[in-house]
């Protein structure tokens, strides 16, 4: 058996090599780790385009308007972007923005996103009244700037470079339309005047003075020319802005009615005191021509006895019977050819005064009830024309205030029977 030695010690350079495999060798740590750590660099590297954020949309941005900023017209709005971001949102819910509140409802009426451009029918719709009442009431001119935008509903508008520092001339009144009803009101205003200084459209009923002079105003005649005015024009400036037609309240139709009421009610009572006066005419002359056929037949029965020289003492007393007859038949028929001449075939009507003396008083003077329906008139009317101006709206009066009114007439038509004609 060979001989073995005991408790040698192993080289160190042996037991280095034996480390150093171990570390590289396919099983070692050192291989694991560096495994390891190429697997998780490609795992890196594999995962990174899976977790990249998308590329942003570029904001809409409204660059110009080709058209009139109009209501009742088309307007082309030419926006950035727009075909980017209607690739996630609906462009036909767009609305306008005009001085940056939206006009709901007002969407559009064709859109093309490749272009960039949506076009828009400007309208008044229920959502929107109020906003458009507030950019078009008490129009100082033609045109007013405004900003303008278009976005979606309840949410902010896009950017525009129509913002304050560049508005936009919105068209509040046509003019070529507005000026051609400025026409036509005002030949209408002009024939008007002419004829109220020359006829009798809203003077008193009857003949001329004797003297020449023009005849006074009439109170309801004037009233119903200021009403049937005022609501003329204002259709006519409604109609023009909005281009609304049906815009007569019912409470104008009460108005209109108690104005023609009282100019009617006031015609009835003078045509009924004219005809009490050609009333009394007739019977006067139907008087007349009794007094006259009775005298003519007691003359012819007084001649009679005339004849006979020789007449009886019943002859005589009877002949002195119908010579008094004859004598109160003609007493009569004096007094009533003198009535009958008192009273003109045609009563003359009121010499003019001078326009407010001439609705306000009578031929007594002035009166409460006159200056009362005038100055509630002139009120109403005052309120009236503010309402217009500003709402772009036919007023809608209270009952409460339709029967002021109304009680206002009433007391004039009731204090105009005692007038006095004479």
């Amino acid at each position: 058996m060979p001989y073995m030695p005991r408790n040698r010690p192993v080289p160190a350079s042996v037991l280095g090599l034996v480390l150093v495999y171990a570390m590289i060798a396919p099983g070692g740590a050192l291989a694991s780790g560096a495994q390891d750590a190429t697997t998780s660099n490609d795992a890196v590297v594999d995962t990174g385009p899976a977790d990249a954020a998308p590329a942003p949309i570029p904001a809409p941005k409204v660059s110009g308007i080709d058209g009139p900023l109009e209501l009742d017209d088309i307007t082309e709005v030419t926006v950035a972007n727009l075909k980017e971001w209607s690739a996630t949102n609906d462009p036909a819910k767009l609305v306008p923005f005009i001085d940056g509140r939206s006009i709901r409802g007002n969407y559009p009426e064709e859109v093309h996103p490749h272009e960039g451009r949506i076009y828009f029918h400007l309208k008044i719709t229920p959502e929107s009244k109020e906003h458009w009442t507030d950019l078009l009431g008490a129009p100082d001119g033609l045109r007013r700037p405004v900003r303008f935008s278009i976005g979606l509903e309840g949410h902010a508008p896009f950017e525009s470079v129509h913002d304050k520092a560049n508005p936009v001339l919105m068209t509040v009144i046509s003019p070529v339309f507005g000026a051609t009803a400025a026409l036509v009101a005002s030949l209408t205003l002009i024939l008007f005047i002419r004829l109220a200084r020359s006829t009798s459209i809203i003077r008193e009923p009857g003949a001329a003075p004797a003297d020449g002079s023009p005849k006074a105003y009439n109170l309801g005649r004037t009233q119903m020319a200021f009403w049937f005015f005022l609501i003329y024009v204002s259709y006519l400036v409604i109609w023009l802005i909005t281009d609304m037609l049906d815009t007569i309240t019912p409470s104008l139709l009460g108005l209109m009615g108690i104005s023609a009421g009282t100019a009617l009610s006031e015609a009835l009572i003078d045509s009924s005191k004219d005809s009490a006066h050609s009333q009394r005419r007739w019977d006067l002359s139907a008087e007349r021509r009794e007094l006259e056929k009775t005298v003519a037949d007691l003359r012819l029965q007084r001649a009679e006895p005339d004849a006979d020289p020789a007449a009886s003492p019943e002859e005589i007393a009877r002949r002195d019977g119908l010579d008094g007859k004859i004598q109160e038949a003609q007493k009569r028929l004096v007094q009533a050819a003198h009535r009958s001449s008192s009273l003109d075939p045609k009563k003359p009507a009121r010499a003019t005064r001078g326009f407010l003396r001439d609705v306000m008083a009578d031929r007594d003077g002035y009166s409460f009830h006159r200056f009362q329906i005038f100055a509630w008139t002139i009120v109403l009317g005052i309120m009236f024309v503010s309402c217009v101006y500003n709402s772009l709206a036919m007023p809608e009066f209270s009952a409460t205030l339709l029967g002021l009114m109304g009680l206002s007439s009433g007391t004039y038509i009731g204090f105009k029977f005692p007038e006095r004609q004479e």
